[in-house]
């Protein structure tokens, strides 16, 4: 009778064990899962954030060939081709990324600036047309600003470049691409208040340093702004203030400051000394 009761006891156990093993199975597979998918989704950020734009892209071609449906690999491989400036591929990628069904607005946004970049400004404009006003970024606000600026549209232009620059904490580029409108449109001192704010909030901006420079001198303004810059920077800066005297007829004043330009570059500005040669010869002619 005992060892009826030992083998009933130990079935039971050996039941219990088994259910036991099972269930624990069971939570270390799916903690794994769970694992993987972080850890996927993290390796997806470091390929877009980190890696070399070309081995992003063989990164999610790899992972498109095993899972063609998954549309964040879509996304990756668009956004790497951008990254590695393969702009005609890239454009491919995005609209095969807005043909998916879970496609979002910020994807169309995401076609239009690779449409831009190949130069199909009224593509981009067509696809920011799809996208709801409700969808209020920064990128859609300043495609938007760009495209009214290649409408000569001025004063949608300068709406949607002071929306955008309210959407982000980095206005620096915006603001840069705004102050090289206002120029195009011959707004010079506009122009100059605006390079001069993209400064203050990206010092190392050296567009927006060589478009103030600029924006000065087509306002007979040749001396250099205050703003923080390399010695190197000065004599580019000194340059292009040279040269903007120049084509405003102030010749003598640009030869002077495109000498001062050598004399300022710590190593042989080549550049700079073959448009001096050129005028001087110009002048002795």
């Amino acid at each position: 009778m005992r060892k009826v009761i030992m083998i009933s006891l130990t079935l039971t156990g050996a039941v219990f064990l088994a259910g036991c093993d099972k269930s624990a199975f069971g939570d270390v597979k799916r903690s794994q899962t769970s694992v993987n998918v972080i850890d996927e989704s993290n390796l997806n950020d470091v390929m877009l954030s980190a890696a070399d734009p070309n081995e992003s892209v063989s990164y999610f071609t790899r992972a498109l060939s095993t899972n063609p449906d998954r549309i964040e690999f879509k996304r990756g491989l668009a956004k790497s081709l951008v990254r590695a400036g393969n702009i005609s591929t890239a454009v491919s990628a995005w609209k095969d990324v807005v043909s998916h069904p879970d496609a979002t607005s910020t994807d169309h946004v995401d076609l239009a600036d690779a449409l831009i970049r190949s130069g199909d400004w009224k593509g981009a404009e067509a696809q920011l047309n799809q996208v709801p006003p409700t969808h209020e970024t920064y990128k859609r606000y300043r495609l938007e600003a760009m495209i009214a600026d290649s409408n000569q549209n001025w004063q949608k232009a300068d709406s949607f470049y002071e929306t955008a620059v309210g959407l982000t904490t980095k206005p620096s580029s915006v603001l840069n691409n705004w102050g090289y409108s206002k120029m195009t449109r011959g707004e010079f001192t506009a122009a100059e208040r605006l390079f001069a704010e993209a400064i203050t909030y990206d010092p190392k901006l050296f567009t927006a340093k060589n478009n103030l420079v600029l924006s000065r001198g087509a306002q007979g303004k040749y001396d250099l702004p205050v703003v923080t810059m390399t010695q190197t920077e000065r004599a580019q800066l000194l340059y292009t203030m040279g040269l903007s005297a120049v084509k405003s007829g102030d010749v003598t004043i640009g030869k002077g400051l495109i000498k001062e330009a050598i004399d300022t570059h710590p190593q042989h500005f080549e550049t700079a000394v073959r448009s001096l040669r050129a005028l001087e010869d110009n002048v002795t002619n």
